[in-house]
Order: C-alpha cells, then sequence, then structure tokens
C-alpha cells in the first residue's frame, strides 16, 4: 500500500468513527505535506449543528491551525467523497495543490448527499440561480474596500 492509500484509510477510518458516533455523514479527509498528515477531519454537521463543517473544511482548519498558516501551499488534501463545491472553495482558498477522493459526488447522492445541484447552481450566472443575488450599498461597500487597499502594511491572502 502506498502513502495515498494508507491517508485514505485514515480518511475512512475517520469517517467511519465519526458517522457511528452520529456526528454526519461519511466524509473524513487528511491534509498531507511531504507525505505526513499534518490535519484530519469528519464530517460533525450534526454534532456541531454548523452546516459548514465538512470532513475537509474541518480537515484544513486543523492542518492550518496545527501548522499556525491560513496557506496550505504545497499540500494535498485525501478525502472520503468527492468536495461539494463550498469544501472545493475551501480548498482553492487554501492553496492545496491536489485532491484525491473516493467516491463520487453522484455515488453520494445514491446516500442522500446530492450536491449536483449545487454544482449546477455555481455554474450558472447569478442572476439565474435559485437563490436571488444583488447589488445592496454598493457605494458604501466600495469606500470600505477602498479603505481596506489603503491600508499599507496589509497581509493579502
Amino acid at each position: 500500500m502506498n502513502s495515498d492509500e494508507s491517508h485514505m484509510i485514515r480518511a475512512i477510518e475517520l469517517a467511519r468513527q465519526g458517522m457511528w458516533r452520529g456526528d454526519g455523514g461519511p466524509f473524513g479527509a487528511v491534509v498531507v505535506r511531504h507525505g505526513e498528515i499534518i490535519g484530519e477531519g469528519w464530517n460533525r454537521v450534526l454534532a456541531t449543528n454548523d452546516p459548514t463543517a465538512h470532513g475537509e473544511m474541518m480537515a484544513i482548519r486543523d492542518a492550518c491551525a496545527r501548522i499556525g498558516s491560513f496557506s496550505l501551499d504545497g499540500c494535498e488534501i485525501i478525502t472520503t467523497g468527492e468536495p461539494c463545491p463550498m469544501c472545493l472553495g475551501a480548498i482553492h482558498w487554501a492553496r492545496i495543490r491536489a485532491i484525491h477522493h473516493g467516491f463520487r459526488v453522484a455515488d453520494a447522492a445514491m446516500a442522500g448527499f446530492d450536491d449536483r445541484e449545487f454544482h449546477r447552481q455555481m455554474a450558472l450566472p447569478p442572476s439565474e440561480r435559485a437563490i436571488p443575488s444583488t447589488e445592496l450599498c454598493r457605494a458604501e461597500a466600495m469606500e470600505l474596500l477602498r479603505d481596506y487597499m489603503a491600508i499599507p502594511d496589509r497581509r493579502i491572502y
């Protein structure tokens, strides 16, 4: 068994333990840097009443806390299921370089975790999405943005 496979087995183990505890669905993840696990997580949506507590999100939070950085540049994430749009966004924001997943979005749908509509909605222009998105107080928001851009030593992330 290679290291990616052993890391996937760990992600599956985390998901299984959380699933049987009633924490959430069959989703576990590990963040790996240079072959070593630096973050672990499993779905805790039910345990925390937090819809963002997906396995990938928890693993990213754990890894960032452990290394003391918001950037996971150079890391990979190994996750039991193909990431939903939220987790995919977090993976990109964390600068993770590769994703390895076990089951697919369509597979998860068979168990009641149907992300296909979310993926479809994200591909639509905002005006065509099921949840409307409109601008509000744009001038004031732009002033806030300009104020932020004027901070000379701001950290870009």
